[in-house]
């Protein structure tokens, strides 16, 4: 029965679920902390629904919780080919040095093409990678700077942005698609299980005597890239930077120590934290506990159910995609039947989902 369960843990068809068109959130609710609260009883397999201005009664002197800084970049830019058709590409790598850089472009230049945009700024294909990638070559430095002022946050593409929504919104989304903690530019999607945190909640938590860790995992565009595999041992992650630094690490490592709740914020600081403790030498395994330790480098983990956790005890999340790697991690931490049951009780309750969606606590 368990080697059953752990075929069908591993078939990608069975991470699939419906979703009505109308609960896909366009835009965020007007109050951060308004956003819907589903929690999920990882023992019991009970939910509660609830605010998420209710997230601190989940807490307890002691705790910690690991927010991901990662800031991101308006790295979606406009040009035009010679002939004046439009031409988008998407930076996979907008902080990097140098005049040469990776992204995605719609529609597909040839090598040797160029793109032209504001400010005599041009950028010539150079070649194309393996995953479909493009490489161009800037004619001027300062592509960061020109991002900035210029660029489109990168919406994922079932928020509809089309037809100069993308340009209308653009002010909106380069606040709303940001965390209010966000600080070290690089990530082309936002660590969405942050969006709902206010000032006023991190007062509350600090006010309960809960501790607050940061690291940064720079979010890259596999968070957008489906998995074709059918068996999920097949699928590879892209890999992103990461890093902590040895304050926040031992911050975490307290409440490891003490038998506290460690809740990660996210997937992302999730893969963030299970990768340090990959990492973990012998002398940092202590009582049957990892400890991590400061870090700086770059991850390709794979969490999807089978995964035995070693850091987080706890999950704030968002309510993913179907079929998709937040949901397998998800799956693989209160296990994949709670999860799909969840869902089909979100969408009964009419939660709203993905990226600008409602938020979800597993405990």
């Amino acid at each position: 029965m368990i080697e059953n369960e752990l075929i069908s843990d591993n078939l990608l068809a069975n991470y699939d679920y419906e979703i009505p068109a109308e609960l896909i959130a366009q835009k965020p609710v007007e109050n951060r902390a308004d956003s819907r609260l589903f929690v999920i009883r990882k023992e019991s397999g009970k939910f509660e629904h609830r605010k998420f201005s209710d997230i601190a009664e989940y807490f307890n002197e002691g705790d910690c919780l690991v927010i991901n800084t990662t800031k991101v970049v308006p790295s979606r830019l406009f040009g035009k080919k010679i002939s004046g058709g439009k031409v988008e590409l998407l930076f996979l790598d907008p902080c990097q040095s140098g005049a040469e850089y990776r992204v995605l472009m719609k529609p597909f230049l040839e090598t040797g093409k160029k793109v032209y945009f504001n400010g005599g700024f041009e950028c010539a294909v150079k070649s194309k990678t393996e995953y479909g990638e493009s490489v161009v070559e800037f004619n001027k430095t300062g592509v960061l700077e020109f991002l900035q002022k210029h660029g489109i946050m990168p919406l994922p593409p079932y928020i509809n942005r089309k037809n100069g929504l993308a340009e209308k919104l653009s002010d909106f989304d380069k606040e709303r698609y940001q965390t209010v903690y966000a600080g070290a530019p690089g990530a082309i999607a936002a660590p969405t299980a942050g969006l709902h945190f206010t000032d006023g909640i991190f007062k509350a938590l600090k006010n309960k005597g809960v501790n607050l860790a940061q690291l940064t995992l720079h979010v890259g565009w596999g968070t957008f890239k489906p998995i074709v595999s059918a068996d999920l041992n097949e699928h590879k992650m892209m890999s992103e930077k990461y890093y902590i630094d040895a304050e926040n690490a031992e911050i975490i490592n307290e409440s490891i120590r003490n038998n506290k709740k460690v809740a990660s914020v996210g997937t992302t600081s999730t893969r963030a934290l299970e990768s340090l403790a990959e990492k973990a030498i012998t002398n940092q395994m202590q009582n049957g506990k990892t400890y991590i330790g400061e870090f700086s480098g770059e991850t390709s983990i794979f969490i999807h159910p089978g995964y035995k956790f070693k850091v987080i005890n706890a999950l704030i999340t968002n309510l993913h995609l179907p079929k998709s790697t937040p949901l397998m991690m998800a799956s693989a931490f209160c296990t994949r039947e709670i999860m799909l049951n969840a869902y089909k009780e979100a969408v009964k309750e009419k939660y709203r989902f993905f990226s600008y969606g409602d938020s979800m606590i597993i405990i």
